[in-house]
């Protein structure tokens, strides 16, 4: 198999088989990622994947799902996404779904009807880096879009029968900003229809922009107990029925189905940790952290 570096997948879709289709991040300057910082964007070379669709065609003839790496594969247009699509199936004929991550902006070069035919191609669920609903934060961590281009490239895949995750990136925009970034988020998010909502901490790594403005009083990250704070606010704010995940260093259990249901059970849990928690223990958590 043609893996060309550090394998990043979603850990909630199935883990095997995973197919590289492009290498790298066509963004690539959002200011709290290093993930593919040393590494420049390519398509695989059709040729590596055919191989590798050979390859598993041997070891895992029989496979209904497959996930596609690297950063964004979403970005390739409808020409060279369709042709990658057929082969999957020519090679492996028992795959119904195929699952990969991508940008907000991967959409723009897509039209409906083209998305309606790569769904029937079996490109059923993505995964959206979204981040923040507030152009302030957008702006100030440089993902290269803002909320609108969020709700319009959402309804399209909505539009074409996608189901789509969005990502929020709590504590995003420091401590200046940080209830906008809470409550707008909400707001964008709850315009779409997502069929998960993601949330993960910042942490700031070695190598990112983020951590340099930190240690030159440019950027005022929040403590432990103010990213609860600011978590609470999106949950209290966030009006959709989707699953809700999040990777935040507090202990309590808060993933699940049937958000709307469990909506004032997460915030009871998230003030219960806020007044009582052990903000020392969830620093060193993060302090451990060495990826996204």
């Amino acid at each position: 198999m043609h893996f060309t570096g550090t394998v990043y997948r979603n850990p909630y879709w199935p883990t095997w088989p995973l197919l590289e289709i492009t290498q790298g991040c066509t963004h690539n300057r959002c200011k709290f990622c290093t993930m593919y910082k040393d590494v420049p964007f390519r398509m695989s070379p059709m040729e590596w994947i055919e191989e590798d669709l050979q390859e598993l065609a041997q070891s895992d003839p029989d496979a209904r799902t497959i996930q596609l790496l690297s950063a964004n594969p979403l970005v390739l247009t409808y020409d060279r996404l369709k042709p990658i699509l057929e082969m999957i199936h020519r090679y492996l004929p028992k795959i119904e779904d195929i699952y990969l991550a991508g940008r907000v902006s991967d959409l723009r070069n897509k039209t409906v009807d083209e998305l309606k035919k790569l769904r029937e191609l079996g490109m059923r669920e993505i995964s959206l880096g979204v981040e923040s609903g507030d152009d302030w934060t957008l702006d100030r961590i440089h993902k290269g879009y803002h909320a609108a281009d969020v709700l319009e490239q959402c309804h399209k895949l909505e539009e074409a029968g996608i189901a789509y995750w969005m990502t929020f990136l709590n504590g995003a925009a420091g401590r200046t900003h940080s209830l906008e970034h809470a409550i707008h988020s909400a707001e964008i998010f709850s315009q779409c229809r997502p069929l998960v909502v993601g949330t993960s901490g910042l942490t700031l790594f070695p190598g990112t922009p983020l951590l340099d403005e930190a240690a030159r009083g440019e950027f005022d990250p929040l403590s432990e107990k103010e990213m609860l704070e600011e978590l609470k606010t999106f949950v209290e704010n966030l009006n959709v029925d989707c699953t809700f995940i999040t990777h935040h260093t507090v202990a309590a259990n808060l993933t699940g189905s049937d958000f709307l249901r469990r909506k004032a059970g997460i915030a009871a849990a998230l003030d219960h940790v806020i007044r009582h928690g052990d903000m020392d223990r969830m620093a060193a958590f993060r302090r451990n952290k060495r990826t996204l």
